[in-house]
Order: structure tokens, then C-alpha cells, then sequence
């Protein structure tokens, strides 16, 4: 986990902790460790959902030809966006009751992303005075294990307030399940924001 200096006060009640949520093992871990953290606290389940991408699709050129794009049906497209937003929506329910069975006092949000999934996250902490972002980090290879993904470094960075990166449960090189041990024998989930031991 990552966390920003400072500790997190459980006893501030004021917004909700705010967990980025897309179904995925990251996210599921991240809601997981976010109970353990800040339950019985106040929980938004957030789906960032890409509204509008029945239309971008449907512009795209046929093929390598540069044809012109297939006509657009409006009406189509407007299913395809409802679908799109029903899946998220559901998927938002789904990780809020994960959430509680987790001890938080959850709901699910699905949000059209208008710009990055980071910054629609860091406008709802802004909006509705966060305590926390809780996100998990998906698992990659060896060589970028140090580093954040880009929406997890976007929210430790620019977030108003504490950020929780989670990374993906992983198997060991021993071939146990759960996070690979560092250098110093410790896991990867209990590194601050800069890498040091907290």
C-alpha cells in the first residue's frame, strides 16, 4: 500500500473514503484492505464508466481505407451507452456489497468518465470532501514492479487527500499466493509513498 505522509484519522467524520473500483482482482483486494483500514466508516463505490464511446466508435474510418465511417444510428448508440452505463452500474452495486461485507457502510456510483479515471476520482474527494482514495494497482512485470500504473501515480500525486494504492495479490517466486517480498523481507504492501517503511 502507499499512503501519502501523515496518518489517516479514523475519528474525522465528515466525506466518504472513496475506492476506484473495476471489478478486477486490484480492486477487489483494494476493497478488502480498505475495510480493514476504515470500517465501519462511510464508503462511495465508484465505476468510472466511458460515456459516449458508441459514438467514437462509430466515427472510426472502415478499415485501413479511410473510408468513410458507416452511418450512424442514433438509436443504436443509445443502447450501446445505456448498456454500457447498466454495466457499470451494476458492477458499482456489486463492488458496494463486497464492501460491506468488508465492514464499510457502502454505496455504489457509476460515473461517466470525462476526462481520466484519476482525475474523476480526485474531483468526487474534492466534491464531496474524501477522506481517502482507495485504488488498487494492477499487477505487471518485473521491470515496472517499482513503478505506479498511471491513474494510481495520478491519484498519489495530485490527490486532496491520503491515497491508498493496493497492488495486486500476486504468487510468490516461492510459489505461495500473496505479495512477493522485497529486498528487505517485507511486503509490498507495507511501503509508503516514496518506497520507505512505514
Amino acid at each position: 500500500m502507499f499512503v501519502p505522509p501523515g496518518n489517516v484519522n479514523r475519528d474525522v467524520v465528515s466525506g466518504p473514503i472513496i475506492i476506484g473500483f473495476d471489478g478486477s482482482p486490484a480492486a477487489r483486494r483494494a476493497l478488502s484492505e480498505a475495510g480493514a483500514l476504515f470500517a465501519p466508516r462511510r464508503a462511495l463505490i465508484v465505476v468510472v464508466w466511458e460515456a459516449g464511446r458508441a459514438f467514437d466508435l462509430a466515427m472510426l474510418p472502415v478499415g485501413g481505407l479511410e473510408l468513410a465511417p458507416a452511418p450512424l444510428d442514433i438509436r443504436t448508440a443509445f443502447e450501446v451507452d445505456r448498456a454500457m452505463y447498466e454495466s457499470a452500474r451494476q458492477l458499482a452495486v456489486h463492488g458496494a456489497t463486497l464492501a460491506r461485507t468488508a465492514g464499510l457502510d457502502a454505496e455504489g456510483l457509476a460515473v461517466a468518465d470525462d476526462v481520466s479515471v484519476a482525475d474523476t476520482l480526485i474531483r468526487l474527494a474534492q466534491e464531496l470532501d474524501g477522506q481517502a482514495i482507495v485504488i488498487g494497482d494492477h499487477d505487471r512485470s518485473r521491470l515496472s514492479e517499482l513503478l505506479l500504473g498511471s491513474t494510481a501515480r495520478a491519484v498519489v500525486e495530485r490527490s486532496p487527500c491520503p491515497a491508498v494504492v493496493v497492488r495486486a495479490e500476486r504468487n510468490r517466486p516461492d510459489g505461495h499466493p500473496g505479495p512477493a517480498p522485497t529486498a528487505r523481507g517485507s511486503s509490498s504492501a507495507d511501503h509508503g509513498r516514496f518506497g520507505e517503511k512505514d
